[in-house]
């Protein structure tokens, strides 16, 4: 939940609410009540479960509570790997030299954590001999040997024919 949903002192509007102390025990009061026995031990009443019936409030100090949830957030952020797609372009009469270079490309994309779109393009009368294209794919694949788990067969889109690859889990 959103600190910004949360109700803190005054804000709070139920008539009775549920309020848990710092050594676990609870009870249900009126909210002047627990407004009251916060300002006593000055520090902040802090709606913490509005769709209970009745609303659970906490007395604790909302400045320090609001920098651990924004603490905690960021570490969640920080943890996150982002997984780009990259694209190889080639076409299906491709040299063998410049499919070694494309397939070494390949790995370490695949190495650094990113999914790979293989297109291969065909002009004019090449898209009459599309088998042509599956045997390049087939020559990819056999050069980055099982580095890859296939997310999309080869197959023909329009022009093109393309294949997406990810990376293997690692342990």
């Amino acid at each position: 939940m959103a600190e910004k949903d949360l109700r803190v002192n005054e804000q709070i509007r139920a008539r009775e609410v549920r309020l848990i102390r710092d050594d676990g025990d609870q009870g249900i009061m009126s909210v002047s009540q627990a407004l009251e026995l916060a300002k006593e031990a000055d520090l902040d009443l802090v709606e913490v479960a509005p769709q209970a019936v009745p609303p659970v409030v906490k007395i604790l100090n909302y400045g320090k509570f609001r920098f651990e949830n924004e603490k905690k957030l960021r570490d969640s952020r920080k943890k996150q790997k982002v997984i780009k797609l990259k694209e190889i372009r080639m076409q299906p009469k491709i040299d063998d030299h410049d499919l070694n270079f494309k397939s070494k490309h390949i790995k370490d994309f695949l190495n650094d954590g990113n999914k790979v779109k293989v297109t291969i393009r065909f002009r004019g009368r090449e898209l009459a001999h599309t088998e042509l294209g599956f045997d390049v794919m087939k020559d990819v694949l056999s050069r980055i040997e099982g580095e890859y788990i296939m997310d999309k067969p080869p197959a023909m889109e329009g022009r093109n024919m393309s294949m997406v690859l990810s990376p293997k889990p690692k342990k």
